[in-house]
This record gives C-alpha cells, structure tokens and sequence, in this order.
C-alpha cells in the first residue's frame, strides 16, 4: 500500500500535480523568507508579525499561482469562483498558521537551533578577516529564518491535502 502511493506520487495521476505544488511551494517560501527577514531586519516587527505577515503575502501569492498552473484542469474561473476559491484557500492555509507559528516559536525560544548558530563559529577565520563581518550584520539573526523553512515544510503535507480536496475539489 504504501510502495503503490509513493509509486503513484511519481508516476501517477497525481505526480504532475504534485510536483507542480512543490514548486509553487519552493518559490513562495523563498518569497516567504525575504518578507520574513526584510519585515524583522528592515521594518522591525517582531518576529512572529512579521512571520504572519510574510505568510498571509504568500498564502494569496500561493493560490494565485495554483490556480493558474498546478491545479490548471480544476482551475477557478470567473470572479465569484476565483473569490470563493480564494477564501477557501485563506481557511485552508490559515488553519496551518497556527501549525506554523507554533513550530517557530518552539524552534527559535527553546534554543534549540543554537548549535547551528555556535557552528557559525567555523567561519570565525572569515569574519575575523573583516570582509565578511557587514555582510553577517546584514543578514540579522538567522533563527527565525532557518525555524520558519523547517515550520514551512512540516506544515505544507497538511496545506497540500486541504487545498487539494477542498479548494479544488479533488
């Protein structure tokens, strides 16, 4: 059973759907990511704002273009449609900003990505050098930006099956 779904998630009927879905996914979390380190870097939020903030920019980015190419058979048509698909795919990805931030936050309070940041030490050589030390100012704290890649692939298998059978009816 599960050889036949992963069977399927490559060659089946699903697997251009789906592999479609993953590349919406990678270039919105990348967008993601930008928003997120420019609204705590550049604008000053907190950082859980500007997680929700950067989040709700790519939930409507996200279904935008969805719709438009990966779920291009099913696609939502004409205005009232598109809105209700639109407000459907917010319910849907809205319930996962709770999953999102959760994960976020546990990452970045428990400290438990300070052993990344301590291997930054490795680079010590470089940044001693001088050349590198304005760039490192620049980037800001990398916490939050390596928690949310890991709170946004741990939350996309839900917003996948959601959107799949409730946005688009499949």
């Amino acid at each position: 059973m599960v050889r036949s779904f992963l069977r399927n998630l490559h060659t089946g009927p699903l697997a251009l759907q789906l592999r479609r879905f993953v590349v919406v996914g990678a270039v919105t979390a990348g967008i993601q990511q930008v928003l997120l380190w420019f609204f705590i870097n550049v604008a000053g939020l907190f950082y859980l704002l500007a997680a929700l903030i950067a989040i709700e920019i790519t939930i409507i980015l996200s279904y935008i273009l969805n719709n438009a190419w990966t779920f291009q058979v099913t696609q939502n048509t004409g205005t009232v449609e598109y809105l209700v698909g639109l407000l459907k795919t917010n319910v849907v990805r809205g319930t996962a900003i709770p999953i999102q931030l959760g994960i976020l936050y546990a990452l970045v309070e428990s400290g438990a990505l300070d052993p990344l940041v301590a291997g930054a030490g490795a680079v010590e050589p470089l940044v001693a050098s001088g050349w590198i030390e304005p760039l490192v100012a620049a980037v800001g704290p990398i916490e939050p930006l390596v928690a949310n890649a890991v709170a946004i692939v741990v939350s996309g298998i839900y917003r996948y099956v959601l959107d799949a059978k409730w946005t688009w009816g499949q």
